[in-house]
């Protein structure tokens, strides 16, 4: 069976481990827990004619105080980058994410989830903003681990990408 890392990448609260939650139990809480280090999962998925077993490393968010320790990122095959887009500083926060993790392990597959679609009205990324990152190539769904949309979808397309 192929095997393959995925890092869940972000600022704090904007969603990692509830995407983690709805994609490998189908299950969403409104209780906030901050991850302390790095939360470990794994789920099987089938892309095209192969098995393959995701190991899901959710790492905590970054913030002023704290950032991600590259060294959790050694071995991975992708990640996804997580913004919640009812806070345009955590799209900020996940272009500078992004470059950092590209100098630590080098192109790897990623996507980006903007998290928190439930809450469009409230949301400060606006869509020319999301045209900017499609038109750089990059894989950019709107998310909801609230209701599950776009969640599998990002997941499957990443997954692809690995293989």
């Amino acid at each position: 069976m192929i095997q393959k890392k995925i890092c869940m990448l972000g600022s704090f609260a904007v969603g990692k481990t509830s995407l983690v939650a709805r994609f490998v139990r189908s299950i969403f809480s409104d209780k906030y827990h901050t991850t302390v280090g790095v939360k470990i999962d794994k789920k099987q998925v089938q892309v095209e004619d192969k098995l393959v077993n995701l190991i899901l490393w959710d790492l905590y968010g970054e913030d002023e105080f704290q950032k991600v320790h590259m060294s959790y990122l050694r071995g991975a095959s992708g990640y996804l980058l997580v913004i919640d887009g009812t806070r345009r500083e955590t799209l900020d926060k996940a272009l500078v994410l992004q470059q950092r993790t590209e100098e630590a392990v080098g192109k790897v597959p990623f996507v980006i989830v903007l998290n928190k679609a439930d809450l469009k009205d409230s949301w400060e990324v606006d869509d020319r903003t999301v045209e900017e990152l499609i038109n750089k190539g990059w894989h950019v769904f709107q998310g909801s681990a609230k209701t599950g949309q776009g969640v599998e979808e990002a997941f499957a397309t990443l997954a692809k990408q690995m293989l």
